[in-house]
């Protein structure tokens, strides 16, 4: 793992449009749209937000992060290496008076200073954007107490993915600017396992999410072969 498992080029990508993270037409216009559905599936799969402590690892420009106050959390910390972006997410907590603790900072850091403390882990679309996702996992797996839930968003690494992640949405479709993801980075659900077990996360779930071009809606559920999000575990002590 490198001394700072991030990539500065990736970093640069999302500060340079940081101003645009809270316009729902922007750039992230994307997220906008599917956060409704990511909190969703955060609760379906572990029961309601209120009351929960979470971390919400990448939080880019805080949109995961309100929704998570929004849906009762007792306390959101949000950590991301993009300063500007994180900037932006204190500045819009501020006007909309979120209670959201943000900190610029790596997940391999924040584990070893607080491990065991979050009820929730939450890393959706971050693990494509960084060298060693594996150790994100370990990060994540490590700041769970026994018995909580780490949620996991990324891109399926084969053809189609490409063809709908990248041709599609960034160069046909206009969903995302150019260039937001790199191909070769996306990963296989077997490879997120495997790397969840090591970490010793159990996998409960994964599921897809799904964009319908002609009603210009997302959906979750079943074909993970593109976009999905992934439920783990940590085991309670014994």
């Amino acid at each position: 793992m490198r001394e700072q498992n991030a990539d500065a080029d990736e970093i640069a990508k999302f500060d340079d449009a940081a101003d645009a993270w809270w316009d729902p037409e922007g750039p992230f216009a994307p997220l906008h749209a599917i956060n409704p559905l990511r909190l969703d599936y955060i609760e379906r799969r572990s029961g309601p937000i209120r009351g929960q402590r979470v971390v919400d690892v990448g939080c880019g420009g805080g949109l995961l992060s309100e929704g998570l106050v929004a849906r009762g959390a007792r306390s959101v910390l949000g950590i991301d290496l993009a300063a500007t972006s994180i900037e932006v997410a204190k500045a819009h907590a501020g006007e909309t008076s979120a209670a959201v603790d943000y900190r610029c900072m790596t997940a391999e850091s924040l584990a070893a200073e607080q491990p065991g403390a979050f009820d929730r882990v939450t890393c959706l679309e971050l693990l494509e954007h960084v060298p060693d996702p594996a150790a994100i996992v370990q990060a994540c797996a490590q700041l769970v107490r026994p018995g909580g839930s780490v949620f996991f968003s990324t891109i399926n690494r084969n053809t189609r993915a490409w063809l709908l992640a990248v041709v599609a949405a960034e160069r046909v479709l206009g969903l995302l600017p150019r260039g937001t993801h790199d191909a070769r980075a996306f990963i296989r659900p077997a490879e997120l396992g495997r790397w969840a077990r090591g970490a010793g996360l159990d996998l409960r779930d994964l599921t897809g999410l799904h964009y319908h071009p002609l009603s210009r809606e997302y959906t979750l559920g079943g074909d993970t072969g593109v976009n999905y999000l992934a439920q783990c575990q940590r085991p309670e002590e014994a």
